[in-house]
């Protein structure tokens, strides 16, 4: 199923999303230039959510993502409270987030556009560890979660801007080089280091 809006939606956007996609774009006669400073959803946006992918060209309120244990989902933007108690999934934030991000997240991961040097301060880092992202390196494997994170990423903004139309997407698409620096992966330590066993033992087979 794909729900293609033209508009705005409300809380519980996408609540328990099992597969599918999600498209939320403002009108073409928005009169907000800039649509990163569109509320575009609500709060509690794919609460709970298990599979399938949700793009929003605008901001996210407070709890987006909340449960989250499958769902991809690219925003430009969030309230506080981001990614809390995410269990699995991935999500992408062309924008900046409130406080609190990733407050009890054991699982999934994200990647934040951090322009202002002011994510960390903003994150909750008890259960989770920050990385710049950096230039994939050759026959990088994408199914694999510790690694192609620049192919992985760069797909999902790719696919933002084809369902959307982001602007601020296709800034930094056409910026790649400049802006891949300023991303920032958020990774749960347990569930790094459960990945890691899992490539040893899978190598040692």
């Amino acid at each position: 199923v794909t729900l293609n809006l033209t508009g705005a939606g409300n809380d519980y956007v996408g609540k328990g999303l099992s597969g599918g996609k999600i498209m939320i774009r403002p009108p073409a006669d928005c009169k907000i230039e800039n649509p990163k400073d569109n509320i575009i959803v609500g709060n509690t946006v794919l609460y709970g959510a298990i599979s399938g992918e949700a793009y929003f060209n605008g901001t996210g309120g407070e709890r987006f993502c909340v449960r989250n244990s499958g769902a991809t989902a690219v925003v430009e933007g969030i309230g506080d409270h981001g990614c809390e108690y995410m269990t699995g999934g991935l999500v992408v934030c062309l924008g900046d987030t409130g406080r609190n991000f990733a407050a009890g997240m054991s699982g999934g991961f994200a990647y934040v556009l951090d322009e202002h040097n002011k994510f960390e301060q903003l994150c909750n880092t008890e259960m989770v560890e920050l990385e710049n992202l950096r230039p994939d390196g050759a026959n990088a494997d994408v199914l694999d979660l510790l690694q192609a994170d620049e192919t992985r990423l760069k797909q999902l903004v790719e696919n933002h801007h084809k369902y959307t139309g982001s602007t601020q997407a296709k800034k930094i698409l056409d910026n790649w080089e400049e802006y891949l620096p300023k991303f920032i992966k958020v990774m749960p330590v347990d569930y790094r280091n459960a990945l890691e066993n899992q490539t040893s033992k899978k190598a040692a087979a």
